[in-house]
């Protein structure tokens, strides 16, 4: 099998806090809308936390009530992004064999409202009174399931579940599969929806989460003042391509995935490992994948968290990879959409896809006072018009786990 195939992203899905298709997304990213706000989804009066980044949709407009009730809001949403990416790539059976068409989406949690509620349900009801659907609703895979029996895609069909780096894993494992000639095409991404009581009183008592109230202040990346993750919700999904198939049904091609490269901090289950050694590989393993040098890298997406420990350590890495005091322009938009655990990674990609392709590069919004010990080259204001030809998209996750990707301009 040829081993040198070059990957084209083709279409694009978004469900996300500051826009439901890819281009309003993109729109909002822009503005610097920011997406965090006081929680809807349930009452907040007993917990610390009252703020999460929650997408704002009519699911029913998408999945019919009796249908949704077998199916959890992270897969639902996955449904909606990828029915938006696979409409807007234009794949289809009359020009696509479905038996070389795959699916890899992740998700870090899975079905985690389902089982709070069935749970509780269970304990009022006993346990054999559940929901038959309770276990497909469930595990994490069921995402990529649902979207494959939707599109008709017969090839390889998985999950990566690496917690918050799950979507680019996702994205980066794609990409790999088309290049390695397993498949000419896959629907990848992640998604997520774990805006629950019971998922924010885990992150609350590990003291990851911001307990404010000021929304503006809430996820500040590599701000002096932040003081944890804002949780959020969502789906990313991303159509990618072998690109002389891509060429032969005349697709759009919006940019290329070029490298990718993943590493493991073997070194703590929830804490990045200090020196940012773990980062450091992942992110040379990535640029070395794409053949390209750092000095390459035009625009750099952070993981970016709003965490003490995660900002630090991912600034000491990027100084590592691109040299004390590097001028390479850095944003979190995590700063707009919050944390969105295992679909981040995936979202960030149609960031990264979208500022190779436009020229633009997102601020780092509601920054008001840079951390001494995060001594990188943070884009701020309204963004930055500024062509760039490769950018490097970061995710860390809890038990170790790193990922980038690099996208680049199609050329």
């Amino acid at each position: 099998m040829s081993t040198n195939r070059r990957v084209v992203i083709t279409g694009m899905g978004a469900v996300t806090p500051v826009g439901n298709t890819h281009t309003d997304f993109w729109a909002a990213i822009r503005r610097g809308d920011c997406g965090i706000a006081p929680i809807t989804a349930y009452d907040t009066a007993n917990q610390a936390v009252k703020l999460a980044a929650e997408v704002r949709i009519d699911t029913d407009a998408f999945i019919p009530p009796n249908e949704a009730r077998k199916t959890d809001r992270f897969t639902i949403l996955a449904l909606i992004a990828a029915r938006e990416a696979l409409r807007d790539s234009g794949v289809s059976a009359d020009n696509t064999n479905l038996e070389r068409a795959g699916v890899l989406i992740s998700s870090g949690i899975g079905g985690l409202a389902t089982t709070a509620q069935e749970h509780t349900r269970g304990e009022a009801k006993g346990y054999d009174r559940v929901s038959p659907f309770f276990i497909p609703m469930t595990i994490p895979n069921m995402a990529a399931g649902r979207v494959a029996i939707e599109a008709g895609f017969l090839g390889s069909c998985s999950c990566v579940v690496t917690a918050c780096a799950g979507g680019t894993h996702a994205v980066g494992e794609a990409m790999r599969s088309i290049r390695h000639g397993y498949t000419d095409v896959m629907l990848c991404g992640g998604a997520e929806a774990c805006v629950i009581p019971l998922a924010m009183g885990g992150f609350t008592s590990m003291q990851a989460l911001h307990t404010g109230s000021d929304a503006a202040r809430a996820s500040i990346p590599f701000d002096r003042e932040r003081s944890g993750f804002v949780l959020g919700e969502g789906a990313g999904m991303l159509m990618l391509e072998e690109l002389e198939h891509a060429k032969a049904r005349g697709a759009r091609i919006y940019a290329e995935v070029t490298g990718f490269g993943d590493s493991c901090d073997a070194y703590h289950i929830t804490a990045p490992e200090p020196t940012g050694r773990g980062a450091v590989l992942a992110m040379e393993n990535a640029i070395s994948d794409a053949g390209l040098s750092p000095s390459d890298i035009g625009y750099i997406n952070a993981h970016g968290t709003s965490t003490q420990l995660n900002d630090k350590g991912e600034s000491i890495a990027i100084n590592k990879v691109f040299g004390a005091g590097t001028r390479v322009p850095v944003s979190s938009t995590k700063s707009m959409t919050g944390h969105l655990l295992g679909a981040a990674g995936a979202v960030e990609a149609i960031v990264c896809a979208y500022a190779v392709r436009d020229g633009f590069l997102p601020a780092n919004i509601n920054l008001r006072e840079r951390d001494a010990d995060c001594a990188v080259n943070l884009v701020t204001g309204t963004g930055a018009e500024t062509p760039v030809r490769h950018a490097l998209s970061n995710s860390l996750g809890f038990g170790g786990h790193n990922a980038t990707l690099i996208i680049s301009r199609y050329e």
